[in-house]
């Protein structure tokens, strides 16, 4: 078991920097997605990652190559490296036909799918208290739906459309996160990522229209700019903190992520009216995000407790 500093301050505080940096992310993808199609602003994501996490791995003594020799270590690195690639489209594509505060409340999903696959494939302990938050869980992506119910069970619309390639999206995450844990055994998360990058700019590159990039203004610069900085720095945020603090907690802090989502939205909407579309939202919607929320943390903490009753 990997040991951890203990210095729990620094650990909140880079789990706090994960969580703004994702927080924030679906705004600026938002920014720049009126100018630029899905595949060529993931393109760009992937390119620049690539290329700043291979010299970060280069600087740490280069890409441990021998390591894929086992057929069955190159396997799961296909599988990962086709979900992660769907998983960063298919949430764009999603982001484009729905609103920044949906498409994040909606890929919370994700860990909770991770959870539950977690339990079938590798026999994990799933407590009372991690049931339960399950079930605020959904309740709460119920009330936070409630003004959007009747168009999303009829699957009518952009907005539908979109909701469903989000949780699409968050499937095919779980599958990864599956994955890239037995994936962890022989690798950091930079070499997971550094070689999934490096694939999703070679794939998506004959896709990618380049000459979008010369339409682009200085806001929407920013905006692809933070896109692309924001994995290399919220993954490498999230990997330290784990370093520091107990992954229970790190996860339980990153589940703010739709808060900080919703909030910069109401924040961006007051600056900038004109600039990103609002989520239409009564006080059970707010309710509902803040059970996902407390739902997610349960399932985190609750978890990590029962290991240590029971150990």
């Amino acid at each position: 078991m990997d040991q951890i500093t203990g210095r729990w301050r620094l650990g909140l505080f880079l789990a706090l920097s994960t969580a703004l940096m994702w927080g924030l992310l679906p705004i600026a993808l938002k920014g720049v997605l009126g100018a630029m199609d899905a595949i060529t602003i993931t393109w760009f994501r992937f390119f620049v990652s690539a290329l700043l996490i291979g010299a970060y791995i280069q600087i740490k003594g280069g890409f441990p190559w021998r390591k894929l020799a086992a057929r069955s270590m190159a396997i799961r690195f296909a599988v990962a490296t086709v979900c992660l690639l769907g998983n960063f489209l298919l949430y764009l594509m999603g982001l484009d036909y729905t609103t920044a505060s949906a498409a994040q409340v909606m890929i919370q999903v994700a860990p909770m799918l991770m959870l539950l696959l977690s339990l079938f494939l590798f026999n994990e302990r799933f407590s009372v208290g991690q049931a339960f938050g399950v079930l605020l869980f959904v309740t709460g992506l119920l009330l936070f739906f409630n003004l959007r119910l009747e168009e999303l069970l009829g699957a009518q619309g952009r907005y539908a459309f979109g909701v469903l390639l989000v949780f699409v999206a968050a499937l095919i995450w779980a599958v990864y996160g599956v994955i890239q844990k037995q994936l962890h055994k022989s690798f950091t998360s930079m070499e997971i990522l550094w070689l999934i990058f490096v694939v999703g700019a070679v794939v998506f590159a004959p896709k990618a229209n380049f000459g979008s990039f010369q339409g682009l203004g200085s806001f929407e610069w920013i905006c692809l700019i933070f896109a692309a900085l924001n994995t290399i720095v919220a993954y490498g945020t999230f990997a330290y903190a784990l370093q520091h603090w107990e992954a229970s907690r790190v996860s339980a802090t990153i589940t703010l992520v739709p808060v900080i989502t919703l909030l910069g939205v109401q924040l961006t909407n007051w600056l900038w009216p004109a600039l990103i579309v609002v989520e239409p939202m009564n006080l059970l919607s707010w309710i509902g995000a803040s059970l996902v929320v407390v739902g997610s943390m349960a399932a985190a903490l609750l978890k990590a407790r029962t290991r240590r009753i029971s150990a």
